[in-house]
């Protein structure tokens, strides 16, 4: 299939990514838009990967109030150079990820934050409901399993759906934009608060 400047630019205008990117995932995907898209995703991980290890101290503290004041967060995301820092695609990045922990109140960023002693205290409970619930023990291990998959996409950042666009995860959008900067992004921490929320302390 002969691809055409028309598509090169949707797809660039959809993804941000450049013109010969968009041309070569034309290519690969024979024209498939859908697949295309697809395609650039992937590579983005690839490349996020490659980035990873790469030094991350500049960066945003970007502070958010939503609902007038009724839940607010605080959160820090570091990129590579004080230029990418400062760029409106980063701080928008910055902006992006604090509507979602204020909409999605996560508990932890990365799937390896979370404690095993938390991971065994979900799968008591998920185990004990079963049980309850009447469920046959042979089916136990599986309804366990589907129970810690659900607690870790509700309660860790990069694996909840993004909140515009449930069709990738946070961690799809934090590649996007490491691809479209250049550099490794790093979300270091955040704290959300709610009003009338009581303190942990």
């Amino acid at each position: 299939m002969q691809i055409t400047t028309e598509m090169i630019k949707q797809l660039r205008e959809a993804t941000n990514a450049g013109i010969l990117d968009c041309r070569k995932a034309l290519e690969a995907a024979n024209g498939d838009f859908k697949a295309a898209v697809d395609f650039l995703r992937e590579k983005g991980l690839a490349t996020a990967a490659k980035r990873a290890d790469r030094r991350a101290s500049e960066g945003v503290v970007e502070l958010y109030s939503h609902g007038n004041g009724r839940v607010g967060v605080m959160l820090e995301v570091n990129c590579e150079t004080d230029f990418v820092g400062r760029s409106e695609a980063f701080r928008n990045f910055a902006h992006e990820l604090a509507l979602q922990i204020a909409a999605s109140s996560p508990i932890y960023i990365r799937e390896e934050d979370v404690p095993q002693e938390v991971l065994d205290h979900e799968a008591q409970i998920a185990t004990a409901k079963a049980r309850e619930e009447g469920k046959p023990e042979a089916v136990l291990p599986r309804i366990v399993e589907g129970a810690l998959k659900k607690f870790k996409t509700e309660s860790v950042l990069l694996l909840q759906p993004y909140i515009r666009d449930e069709s990738i995860t946070v961690q799809q959008l934090l590649n996007d934009a490491v691809v479209k900067t250049g550099e490794n992004i790093v979300i270091r921490r955040f704290t959300r608060w709610a009003l009338g929320e009581a303190s942990e302390d």
